[in-house]
């Protein structure tokens, strides 16, 4: 075989469907450079612009007798390339896309979480039910219900500043309480 770098494309596919081993590394030489940097903008990553270039090299010198371009080779591999890119970035989406919603799975369905969580709202109701009966309502309104210490201090007919003395001490006890139970926990 004479100089492959003066064979046109064409040719070197017909050579390469000949099994020449030559003319594919003058073909890649040829185009492999172009083809890395097409496919490293688009994915914004070296390892995976070389792995795609290297994949499309590979299933051309796999598929070599059968290989027929119907366009110039390389437009054909330039589609090749944007072609490889988008089956990449559509795994790549459905691999973080799966990440994601298995992050979300782990920790909603984390069965020891959710033990602790019933453990640490039981206690909460334990301790909430040894305060002062007034003291326990406002705390289940304020917490519970959502209301303004205005709109309690409204419904039970007291002054705002009792529904804070009240909250503050229910505050004082649930934290402690609640501190003990996760110090044991």
């Amino acid at each position: 075989m004479k100089d492959s770098g003066s064979h046109s494309d064409e040719e070197l596919i017909l050579l390469i469907q000949q099994d020449d081993n030559i003319a594919f590394e003058a073909l890649y030489e040829r185009y492999w450079k172009k083809l890395y940097y097409q496919a490293a903008r688009k994915t914004d990553s070296l390892e995976d612009a070389q792995e795609i270039v290297q994949n499309i090299f590979t299933s051309i010198w796999l598929r070599r007798q059968q290989l027929h371009i119907e366009s110039n080779v390389s437009s054909y591999l330039a589609v090749a390339v944007k072609y490889k890119v988008f089956k990449y970035l559509a795994q790549r989406y459905k691999r973080e896309a799966f990440q994601q919603d298995n992050d979300w799975v782990d920790f909603d369905n984390s069965t020891e979480d959710w033990l602790q969580f019933e453990e640490l709202r039981a206690r909460l109701e334990q301790v909430v039910s040894t305060l002062p009966e007034k003291c326990q309502l406002i705390f289940k309104l304020s917490r519970e219900q959502g209301l303004t210490y205005k709109q309690i201090a409204d419904e039970l007919d007291i002054s705002v500043k009792t529904v804070e003395t009240q909250l503050s001490r229910a505050l004082k006890k649930i934290r402690a309480g609640i501190q003990r139970f996760l110090i044991t926990l």
